[in-house]
């Protein structure tokens, strides 16, 4: 590995170029990565009129959503391996193509069963297109403009799921839920019509994938991780449901994924033709950005799914507002990413990463501070806005740093590793902020509730008060007394889930704080497109 690194300082990044102007592909492959981020989340917001269509329960139509986590989970270990073999612009088509494909099924789908089925081979193919993207972009990228490149990725990513609850309600309020699966069709047809003239696989590439058709297949590496990453995403997906480790389902796949995916890092440690090349962890920027990506996206993805179900579920918000609320956020991340581009290729992307996770860091402790019950619309999206400020200059400059010393036919490897465990730092980070919140709930909901009895003169008074109000709207003194208590326990329901969100949200302000020493356990990049200049 330490021969891999040195040859890496010294390629010559300038060798190949594209034919077409970068950022034309830049723009052509970030359309269907945008439209792919966006499908995972706009689902989310139709479920409940999925459900009344098939005549299923709540609990049945989530399947529509963890079947998708779960394949697209399994091949983003495994999209790099697959491109290499395929080919990269052949690869890519072919998720765009079967992304397509299955968006149109799910939308004619018949049953639940079927729309399950399809949402599978939708998750088949949107789990190669991101990590396909991130390494065209470092192909097509001198390594000076990747900032601006990763920023044109970047806004895709963070965009699309926070625009996708609104966009997704407004199509199921006036059309149907089928119409959020058939306008990936049209995008499809243009993004595939665009890569084809303009996207290239590199010469180097080329010969790496000439070099592999011959190579000996790795099937057990590729069992091994299918079967520990499915069994991993669905134990995240539903430990909250049947309550962790007291359900013996929950409890036997957390051994059973934990004990697979051991098993496979020790023989793709070992295998001479692995599927995911894991030695590159010895990179110390792609080991230290793959760290900090994992808990960065538990973080993200945790506080993406708190907010709107704090304002849907305890202040009555319909599901279109509370997306609105997390909108804002959104358009914010539009004007921060191409400055967080710009500035990664003119100053140090290490003090740049640490400014943006003191920001995050600030912004979720403002939330905490002030997330209430009697928060407005406008501070609910103040709010949000404040807490994704910095997260632009943490995603460009990662993304950027994390190819430092990787050799170019390295690339796919590196943009399948970070998706990957961006993907499983967002599933176990929704698992682990609501587990947080239910019992931080019921945490406060213990002490509060001591103060509540009628030797408490406060709580006493509030009752009789309430009663007296009731009583003068015609209820008689029993059922007012009665429904006096009912909204006291109400109240205290209300109150108890506020605390818990701002205790959790100040756990996660926390934990962001603590990533900002992570940015200089990184090298920083060479300065010139030519000759790297040894590490820092």
């Amino acid at each position: 590995m330490a021969s891999i690194a040195a040859t890496a300082d010294f390629i010559d990044h300038a060798a190949w170029r594209p034919k077409h102007n970068p950022y034309v592909i830049a723009v052509t492959v970030t359309l269907a990565t945008f439209m792919e981020v966006l499908d995972t989340s706009i689902a989310n917001i139709a479920l409940p009129h999925i459900a009344g269509t098939f005549g299923a329960s709540t609990d049945e139509s989530t399947w529509v959503l963890t079947s998708y986590l779960v394949s697209n989970g399994i091949v983003l270990p495994i999209s790099a391996w697959l491109a290499t073999r395929l080919g990269r612009k052949r690869y890519y088509m072919s998720c765009v193509a079967l992304f397509a494909a299955s968006s149109f099924l799910c939308g004619l789908a018949p049953s639940l069963g079927m729309l399950v089925f399809f949402r599978i081979l939708q998750g088949i193919g949107g789990g190669g297109l991101q990590p396909s993207e991130q390494s065209i972009l470092a192909d097509t990228f001198k390594p000076e403009q990747r900032g601006m490149a990763f920023s044109i990725y970047a806004m895709a990513v963070v965009l699309a799921p926070a625009i996708g609850p609104t966009i997704g309600g407004w199509i199921t309020d006036n059309f149907s839920w089928r119409w959020i699966f058939y306008i990936n069709v049209p995008i499809s047809i243009v993004s595939l019509f665009l890569s084809n003239r303009v996207v290239e696989d590199p010469p180097y590439l080329k010969a790496e994938q000439a070099k592999k058709k011959d190579a000996m297949i790795d099937y057990v590496g590729l069992g091994l991780v299918a079967l520990g990453v499915g069994v991993l995403q669905m134990t995240l997906d539903k430990g909250q449901e049947l309550d962790w480790f007291g359900s013996h389902l929950i409890t036997g796949g957390c051994i059973f994924s934990v004990v697979v995916l051991a098993i496979w890092i020790w023989w793709e440690w070992h295998h001479p033709h692995p599927i995911v090349e894991l030695r590159l962890l010895k990179m110390r920027n792609l080991a230290v950005a793959m760290a900090a990506m994992l808990l960065l996206g538990t973080v993200l993805y945790g506080t993406t799914v708190l907010v709107p179900e704090f304002l849907e579920t305890w202040m009555g918000y319909p599901a279109v507002l509370a997306g609105e609320a997390m909108a804002a956020g959104g358009f914010v991340m539009m004007l921060t990413m191409p400055a967080a581009g710009i500035l990664t290729g003119k100053m140090d992307p290490r003090i740049l990463m640490a400014i943006g996770y003191a920001i995050t860091a600030v912004g979720l402790y403002h939330m905490a501070v002030n997330l209430s019950l009697d928060i407005d619309f406008w501070t609910a999206s103040s709010l949000r806005l404040f807490q994704v400020l910095g997260l632009a200059f943490i995603f460009i400059p990662s993304n950027v740093l994390c190819y430092t010393g990787v050799p170019r036919e390295k690339n796919n490897q590196v943009s399948s590793m970070m998706n990957f465990v961006r993907n499983v730092g967002g599933s176990a980070g929704i698992a682990i902020v609501s587990t947080m919140v239910t019992r931080a709930t019921q945490r406060r909901q213990n002490y509060l509730s001591a103060n509540m009895n009628n030797g408490n003169p406060k709580f006493r008074q509030m009752v009789e008060g309430l009663s007296g109000m009731m009583q003068s709207h015609g209820v008689s003194a029993p059922q007012a007394m009665h429904q006096a208590y009912g909204q006291m326990g109400m109240m205290l329901a209300q109150q108890s889930a506020a605390l818990a969100y701002r205790d959790v949200i100040s756990v996660l302000a926390l934990v962001v704080a603590c990533l900002i020493p992570f940015a200089f356990f990184m090298k920083r990049p060479p300065k010139t497109s030519g000759a790297a200049l040894p590490p820092h």
